[in-house]
């Protein structure tokens, strides 16, 4: 099962992102590619800065869905809104020089990765994870974004 705390999944990852370009086409959604980029950082610099969030998940949440989205060999839903905080249209970073933004990405990830181990709060769906479920988490969402623009 991939996961980024797995240094060669973790390398995969950061090459895919390395093959986008701003003239990557998007299969499902909205996002341009720089925005996609900006909303991973956000959502990796979220979740290293001080968790995601506190708020209570209902029990079949925090348990089934959880399960089901961390484990089970399926692709993520298309077009499931984002918080406003990671979200490049509304709270979250907006897009800048494109290099920059994926670089920034891939710093980001790789932090995020290297914190491996640390207590994080609660995913605002999953409600609390462990260590193993964030970094799982961390690859789906990465590969969730990267097969939206076809890699």
């Amino acid at each position: 099962m991939k996961s980024l705390a797995d240094a060669v999944t973790l390398a995969e990852t950061a090459g895919r992102l390395g093959g986008l370009t701003p003239d990557s086409k998007r299969r499902w959604g909205t996002l341009t590619p720089n925005e996609m980029l900006c909303h991973l950082a956000d959502s990796f610099d979220g979740v290293i800065r001080s968790g995601v969030s506190a708020r209570r998940v209902p029990v079949w949440k925090s348990t089934v869905v959880k399960w089901i989205a961390l484990y089970l060999p399926i692709h993520w839903p298309h077009g499931v809104r984002t918080r406003a905080a990671v979200d490049p249209r509304r709270d979250g970073t907006r897009p800048a020089a494109f290099d920059g933004d994926l670089q920034r990405t891939v710093q980001s990830m790789t932090l995020f990765a290297d914190h491996a181990g640390r207590e994080w709060g609660g995913h605002p769906i999953f409600g609390p994870l462990s260590t193993l479920e964030w970094m799982r988490w961390g690859y789906l969402h990465a590969d969730h974004h990267l097969r939206q623009f076809g890699l």
